[in-house]
C-alpha cells in the first residue's frame, strides 16, 4: 500500500448526522416527517434537489426553498461549530504518516467546503491531494473522484485504501478499483452496503495496521 484516499463528510468529520437532524426538524414546521429512505439518497453524492423535490410534494403549506435553505444552512453551521472529528481518525492519520503511507482526500463536496473545515480542525497539513466536485463533472457513485486522487498521486488503484462511510462512495472507490474500507456514522450505519473488503465500527477501535492487514490477507 502506497495511499490511503479518504472521503470527507460522514468520514473524517461526521457532518451527514447533523444535516439530517437539521433537515427532519425543519421539514416538521411543513407537516412533513424525512424517512432515512429518502435521505439514503443524497448521503454522499449531490442529489439535494431530491430533497427539495420531496418536501413540495408533501408540504402542508406553501414553501419557500430560499428559507429552507438559508434555515437549514444556519442551523447546521451552529451544530457544526462545536463538532469534533470523529473518534480515532487523526490517530489514522498519524499511523498513515509513520508508515510512510500518503494522505489525500475525495469529496463529493465542494472545495471551499472541505478545506473551510480541514483549516478549522488543523488537519490540513495531512493532506497531499485533494480532489473535490470542483475537480470532475460526475461525484460519487461516479469513480471520477477517486480516478483523479490516484492518478495525481501517480500511484496504481490496488495501491491505494479509500476510507467511507457510505454505500455511494463505497462504489465509487470499488469502481475506481481501490480497496475499500467502510465506517459508517450514525445515519450510513442504517443504510444497505455492497462488496466492501473491511468494514468496522470506529477507527479509535480497530487500528490502521489492523486494517491494512485484513485487506493484505
Amino acid at each position: 500500500m502506497k495511499a490511503i484516499v479518504f472521503d470527507f463528510d460522514g468520514t473524517i468529520l461526521d457532518t451527514e448526522t447533523p444535516w439530517y437532524d437539521v433537515y427532519l426538524e425543519t421539514y416538521k414546521d411543513y407537516g412533513v416527517d424525512l424517512p432515512i429512505e429518502v435521505w439514503s439518497q443524497v448521503i454522499g453524492t449531490d442529489g439535494i434537489h431530491i430533497l427539495y423535490d420531496y418536501l413540495q410534494e408533501n408540504a402542508t403549506k406553501e414553501v419557500n426553498l430560499q428559507e429552507v435553505r438559508e434555515i437549514t444552512s444556519k442551523k447546521h453551521k451552529q451544530v457544526m461549530e462545536k463538532k469534533e472529528l470523529r473518534p480515532g481518525v487523526k490517530a489514522y492519520f498519524d499511523e498513515a504518516k509513520e508508515r510512510g503511507l500518503r494522505l489525500a482526500i475525495a469529496s463529493s463536496s465542494n472545495r471551499e467546503w472541505v478545506e473551510y473545515f480541514l483549516e478549522k480542525c488543523n488537519i490540513r497539513q495531512y493532506f497531499e491531494i485533494i480532489k473535490t466536485s470542483d475537480d470532475v463533472e460526475k461525484v460519487k457513485p461516479d469513480p471520477a473522484l477517486y480516478l483523479e486522487a490516484i492518478k495525481e498521486l501517480e500511484i496504481s488503484a490496488d495501491e491505494a485504501i479509500a476510507i467511507e462511510d457510505s454505500p455511494k462512495g463505497a462504489q465509487a472507490a470499488k469502481a475506481a478499483g481501490l480497496h475499500c474500507v467502510t465506517i459508517p456514522n450514525d445515519i450510513t450505519k442504517l443504510l444497505p452496503f455492497e462488496e466492501v473488503d473491511v468494514q468496522i465500527t470506529s477507527m479509535a477501535e480497530v487500528s490502521l495496521a489492523s486494517v491494512i492487514s485484513q485487506i493484505n490477507k
